[in-house]
């Protein structure tokens, strides 16, 4: 299908295309990697009318060291983050989550901001940086600001960004010592997660002393499994985390569509829950 016609501009800085959607207010989208945004122009899902071509704005790729934190740069592709040897070292849930994203053209293009500003639920890095306690930071009119992970993702394709503020690049605690794992079912490889779940498991003295659990496609928003994540603390086999899991679903409103009923997400998530935190935690 056609796309509807919309105005374009190729910013060269980011200030510049931060004006760009200053003065395009809602009517402007960001385009980065085009993974996102080009298939709801061609369903004519969007109607935007300005698009505002980041892609070859300087400064937003690469991966970085600040102290105990991991910078990536908003417009680092998906193929980039997989292969960056400090992503593998401090932030090892990233990469093989990203590894399981789309396909390979879909990896060489997409970003992991422009994933992350997409914000579907049924993507695999929202639930990512969830568990990751990831902040994103963007700039604005007024500069750059702050926002935690859990405090980003606000509602179904809905971010905490104005309208003119552009994601610059995710900031992730180094997870060093942390087992992780990150485990989906889809119908095919290339096809968003009926349910997701993104573990991450730092043990102590053969116990669980720590889990953060985030959830995919589970509700409007990626999600936490708060009471799982508490249930496991001090959990030393399998049948305990067996039974953390069982809680997996707690206060989540999963959808009802082709791919499955909310009862049967549900158990999709306790079964998960369970194989990604054995997983991450060597009891698997």
């Amino acid at each position: 299908m056609i796309p509807p016609s919309f105005d374009y501009t190729r910013p060269s800085s980011v200030e510049e295309a931060v004006r760009a959607l200053s003065e395009g207010g809602e009517d402007a989208k960001v385009l980065a990697g085009g993974q996102s945004l080009l298939p709801l122009l061609r369903l004519r899902l969007a109607f935007p009318e300005l698009v505002v071509d980041v892609g070859r704005v300087p400064g937003l790729t690469g991966v970085r060291e600040e102290g105990e934190t991991l910078v990536v740069g908003a417009l680092t592709t998906h193929h980039d983050v997989i292969r960056d040897p400090l992503v593998r070292r401090h932030a090892g849930l990233l990469a093989a989550a990203t590894a399981g994203v789309g396909d390979p053209a879909v990896r060489h293009r997409g970003t992991v901001g422009g994933s992350l500003a997409h914000a579907d639920p049924a993507g695999d890095l929202p639930a990512v940086v969830l568990a990751l306690d990831a902040e994103l930071i963007a700039t604005g009119p007024g500069g750059r600001r702050a926002i935690p992970a859990r405090e980003f993702f606000v509602d179904y394709l809905q971010t905490a960004l104005e309208p003119d503020e552009l994601l610059v690049e995710i900031r992730i605690p180094k997870a060093d010592g942390w087992g992780f794992h990150y485990e989906k079912f889809h119908r095919v490889a290339q096809s968003w997660a009926i349910v997701g779940v993104a573990a991450l498991v730092r043990r102590d003295d053969g116990h669980i002393a720590e889990a953060r659990v985030g959830l995919t496609n589970m509700g409007s928003t990626p999600l936490r499994a708060s009471a799982t994540e508490e249930a496991l603390t001090g959990s030393a086999d399998g049948p305990a985390v067996a039974r953390a899991a069982e809680s997996a679903a707690d206060g989540t409103q999963p959808s009802r569509d082709l791919s499955g009923s909310p009862e049967y997400r549900a158990h999709l998530a306790r079964v998960l829950t369970r194989r990604a935190v054995l997983t991450a935690a060597g009891m698997g």
